[in-house]
């Protein structure tokens, strides 16, 4: 037979035989499966088709009918990114290493121009989502991304991300629960994502049980809404009780928190029956922040210039990174360990040998000698938000370039990714890192320049690919419908609250309150203050537990006469944060103290002179807040307890204490029969516990300090350095303390880590 007749035959007959695999249109969307290979999902807009070799699929990312190495399954993630981030643009790798601000989807799941402009000029690929309006929405919105991206020349797909969203009062949230008018939780229906105590919750209840469920749960709901990176666990050691953001912590212990770190991202990262760990059910965990920023001298925190300075008068930076080196980056599972780090604002005064006081993202010290050669962390290492960015004055939340305020937005960059930082949090234009990548030429040459800019091109991929993005980054809406928020998950978040609750006093068992008594509960009238972003708050009144979902409970009665119980609600103590700002009231503005305590308090035994400060706006570097007072704005707290307890006689009085970091005690536990403290959980959950239906179990995650002069004169970066309340039954408020109905609770939780 002539060969010129034979070839075109054998082609016409490969044509005409049956496709090894089977395709299924989603709408928007189509997959692909055959036994033995990953799903592969596409969208026939892209221009994406699928190859066939060996008698595999593949898909055609870059569309040039052959099958590349990135392209190819088969190979190992580490293969594909290097050979992805060769074919790649500089201009494309400036966008990789660039993350999002927060992008809210609530009107429309359809891409907004700002979008469609940082991911097609841009390049963005890594996407923070904050506000979700339903599950469906999201789940759509994440696939119109998809869809978008894989449209453009190299088809790489988006890492969508998320700050914690699962918490009652979360930062970021999937709607709100459905079922309740004024917004409590149903138990026994449905939600819109599952809902969980915050971070210090979870850690009061001492149980690794929970945490793993947590992350098997939640990172379950992430993929289905298309979030394939988790911007948690936040594992910084919460040394300073004054700190803002102690209630995003796992507490004050480093090895419960190191033991915290190591289940919450083995749950989160592990794909079940994975040869790697890595796979369609894995989250990458974003851990932060290293290394450690829970040491701001005076509690201050770095999102404003106020608070930049974390120092050691302890000398115990070292306690802070367990954490990370013996946690998140030991883990158990075949992940090894959490696939990225973010840095925190802080300046970590005083730690670099070389003497350079600038932010950890920007120090090679913290980034490079640390974090990636002394202790091997192989990740991705991204900024926190805004650092790069330019601001104003040290009270104004704005750009965090703390140590590199007087440089150029590119020096910053070039800064930034000399220390050996892969990606820039908060930004959305690659501009001014090209521009740091022409500075990187005229100081180390065009290969070098290529070389480093790879290699976080390389890292960033191989979270992309791990999780299977490659192959299919859409999700099935529907299904987002049925696992985000369902009963089940609902329940196993619900039971975390009810776990995570902890009774600190029960005086001559006022607690749990039997049958449906007659309840009083007081109005509850707050000043004006400020937001933890120092926005200004109006007065307002309220009465915290709804009289419709009291009146569930018990019989709600109007006057402290007729109830047989006082239910009373507060918040933990909350002021200025550490500043007066010059508008209220000052000709210039100040250093204060930040309180403990609801009533007036002069700072008497704060330093004479600050550890660390200076700014190119502050004409001072003490930054002593010494002699200088501070009443919270929710002073009024105390007095309703204290009015209340009169009112009621000997009538029994409890106390709910909603709890985001300690506080001194001695003010309100007095005046109180029981007292329960609430770190982030539902109305519905403590009213479960106060009436008998649930006998709690939680311990105290953290000392509770016995005044404001032990907490001025403990170390910002050493834990358990403070005198601890005694309460009038004799109890100490110290770590690991909690009460069940039987008394002090002592079991192997208290065993383990009580000190």
């Amino acid at each position: 037979m002539n060969c010129k007749f034979y070839l075109p035959l054998f082609l016409l007959l490969s044509a005409c035989a049956p496709q090894p695999w089977t395709e299924t249109d989603h709408g928007t969307y189509r997959t692909v499966h055959q036994k033995g290979a990953p799903v592969l999902g596409y969208s026939p807009a892209s221009g994406v088709s699928i190859l066939t070799v060996d008698g595999r699929p593949f898909k055609d990312l870059n569309r040039n009918g052959a099958l590349d190495p990135y392209e190819d399954w088969r190979l190992s993630p580490e293969k594909r990114a290097i050979d992805l981030a060769g074919k790649m643009s500089i201009e494309e790798i400036c966008g990789l290493m660039i993350y999002s601000s927060a992008q809210r989807v609530l009107d429309s799941a359809a891409l907004t121009q700002k979008q469609i402009d940082f991911l097609r000029d841009d390049h963005v690929r890594h996407v923070l989502i904050s506000d979700i309006a339903s599950p469906r929405m999201g789940a759509e919105w994440a696939n119109a991304v998809q869809a978008f991206c894989e449209a453009e020349p190299l088809s790489i797909p988006a890492n969508n991300s998320t700050d914690p969203r699962n918490y009652t009062n979360g930062q970021a949230n999937t709607s709100t629960y459905k079922h309740e008018p004024d917004g409590e939780f149903d138990p026994d229906g449905s939600s819109n994502i599952s809902r969980w105590p915050r971070e210090i919750g979870m850690a009061a209840t001492f149980d690794m049980d929970v945490i793993q469920k947590h992350g098997e749960i939640v990172s379950q709901e992430y993929r289905a809404l298309g979030i394939t990176t988790a911007l948690s666990p936040q594992i910084d050691m919460a040394s300073d009780p004054r700190w803002r953001r102690f209630y995003g912590t796992f507490s004050e212990s480093p090895y419960l928190c190191r033991d915290i770190a190591r289940t919450y991202c083995d749950a989160f990262q592990t794909t079940p029956g994975s040869k790697t760990g890595w796979g369609t059910q894995s989250v990458n965990c974003m851990v932060k922040h290293w290394p450690g920023g829970g040491s701001g001298e005076g509690g201050r925190d770095a999102h404003f210039g106020i608070g930049k300075y974390a120092v050691y008068p302890g000398n115990n930076f070292a306690q802070g990174l367990i954490p990370f080196t013996d946690g998140a980056f030991k883990l158990k599972e075949k992940t090894r360990m959490a696939s990225a780090v973010m840095p925190y604002y802080t300046i970590s005064y005083g730690q670099d040998p070389s003497g350079e006081n600038v932010g950890n993202g920007f120090s090679h010290y913290i980034i490079q000698d640390l974090l990636r050669d002394k202790y091997g962390f192989e990740g991705v290492v991204c900024t926190d938000w805004g650092i790069v960015n330019d601001y104003g004055k040290t009270f104004i939340h704005k750009g965090k370039p703390w140590g590199m305020e007087t440089a150029s937005v590119a020096e910053r960059r070039l800064k930034v990714f000399e220390a050996g930082v892969d990606q820039l949090g908060g930004v959305y234009d690659n501009g001014p890192s090209l521009e740091a990548y022409q500075l990187w030429i005229e100081k180390y040459g065009a290969d070098s320049a290529r070389e480093r800019f790879e290699m976080s091109a390389c890292r960033l991929l191989m979270n992309i690919i791990r999780v299977g993005l490659l192959e299919n980054p859409y999700v099935d809406p529907s299904e987002a419908e049925k696992i985000v928020g369902c009963k089940e998950f609902v329940a196993a978040g619900y039971e975390a609250q009810l776990k995570s609750i902890v009774m600190v006093k029960n005086h001559e068992g006022a607690l749990p309150v039997k049958g449906r008594l007659k309840v009083y509960e007081p109005l509850r009238h707050v000043g004006p203050g400020l937001t933890h972003w120092m926005k200004p708050i109006a007065p307002y009144d309220e009465y915290p537990f709804s009289k419709e979902l009291l009146s569930r409970y018990f019989e709600v009665v109007d006057t402290p006469e007729e109830a047989d119980f006082a239910l009373v609600s507060v918040k933990t103590p909350y002021g200025h944060w550490g500043y007066i700002k010059p508008e209220e009231g000052q000709a210039e503005g100040h250093y204060n103290p930040i309180s403990l305590q609801y009533g007036p308090y002069t700072a008497e035994f704060a330093r004479e002179k600050s550890i660390a400060g200076g700014d190119p706006t502050e004409a001072s570097d003490n930054r002593s807040y010494k002699g200088y007072t501070e009443t919270s704005a929710n002073e009024e707290d105390m007095y309703m307890v204290r009015r209340t307890r009169e009112a009621m006689g000997d009538k029994p009085v409890i106390l709910v204490v909603h709890v985001d970091r300690p506080f001194v005690p001695a003010e309100i536990e007095p005046s109180a029969d029981a007292v329960l403290f609430s770190f982030g959980v539902s109305n519905n959950a403590l009213l479960d516990v106060i009436s008998g239906a649930f006998e709690p179990s939680g311990l105290l995650p953290c000392q509770f300090p016995a005044d404001m002069k032990t907490v001025e004169e403990q170390c910002e970066d050493v834990p358990f350095d403070m005198d601890c309340y005694k309460d009038a039954d004799g109890h100490v408020w110290d770590f690991a303390f909690g009460l069940n109905w039987s008394g002090v609770i002592a079991d192997s939780r208290t065993a383990r880590y009580a000190r």
